[in-house]
C-alpha cells in the first residue's frame, strides 16, 4: 500500500460526529468497535471527537463494522448529488497514458469509471490495498494478474474480485483496451493510483 493511501483524510467536520453518531446506532461500546477496526479506544475517541482525521482505510474499516457506508460516515445523503451523470458531463482525464471518464457521482463510497488503459502503461507494479473492484471489458483485451494467476479478458468478460488480493491491469494489444470499472474506494486523492503508475496522477486511490 502505498504511504498516500495511508494519510488522513482531510477537511472532513462531519466525519467525527457521524462516527460516533452511528457507531451508537450499531449499539457498539467504544472499546469493541476499536478493537474490531483494529484500532486502540484511545485512537477511536479521538477520531470521534474531531482531535485526528481518519485514513481511507479507517473509514473502510468502520463503515463495514457499523454496516454503512463510507458517504453516510462523511454526513452525505444521496440528495445532496445527482444521480444521473450526462455523457456530455463526462469530461476525459489522463494519467500516466491511463484515460478516464467519471460514470458516476463523486464522494460515494463506490467509484464508477469508464477506463481506456493503454499498453505496458503500468510495468510490473502491483496493487494491494482495501476495497472491492468489479470490471467489464467493452473494447480490446485486458490482461488481468490476481495473485499468482493471469487472465485473459475479451470484451464482455467481467472480474470481481477483493483488492487486497495483488492484482494488476494491462492491454493485451498495442491498440489498448476500454473498461467499465467499478471500486469501493473514496474518491480522494488517496483513491487516485488505481489507474496508472504512483506519479504524475491528479485526484484519485490505489487500485488496478
Amino acid at each position: 500500500m502505498s504511504s498516500s493511501e495511508s494519510g488522513p483524510v482531510e477537511d472532513l467536520p462531519a466525519v467525527a460526529p457521524q462516527l460516533r453518531a452511528l457507531r451508537r446506532r450499531a449499539s457498539l461500546t467504544l472499546e469493541v468497535a476499536a478493537r474490531a477496526a483494529g484500532l486502540s479506544p484511545a485512537h477511536l475517541s479521538r477520531l470521534e471527537t474531531g482531535q485526528r482525521q481518519p485514513s481511507l482505510p479507517m473509514l473502510l474499516a468502520l463503515a463495514r463494522i457499523y454496516g454503512t457506508t463510507v458517504s453516510e460516515l462523511l454526513g452525505e445523503t444521496v440528495g445532496d448529488r445527482d444521480a444521473v451523470v450526462r455523457a456530455a458531463d463526462m469530461e476525459p482525464t489522463g494519467a500516466g497514458g491511463w484515460t478516464y471518464w467519471q460514470a458516476g457521482a463523486a464522494g460515494r463510497a463506490m467509484q464508477a469509471l469508464r477506463v481506456r488503459v493503454p499498453y505496458g502503461s503500468q510495468g510490473d507494479v502491483v496493487r494491494v490495498h482495501p476495497g472491492e473492484e468489479w470490471l467489464y471489458v467493452l473494447k480490446g483485451r485486458l490482461r488481468l494478474r490476481l495473485g499468482d494467476t493471469t487472465h485473459l479478458l475479451g470484451p464482455g468478460d467481467s472480474a470481481h474480485f477483493d483488492s487486497l488480493t495483488p492484482h494488476r491491469l494491462a492491454a493485451a494489444d498495442h491498440d489498448s483496451a476500454e473498461l467499465l470499472f467499478l471500486h469501493t474506494l473514496l474518491q480522494s486523492p488517496a483513491a487516485t493510483l488505481c489507474l496508472g503508475p504512483a506519479t504524475g496522477h491528479p485526484t484519485m486511490g490505489d487500485t488496478p
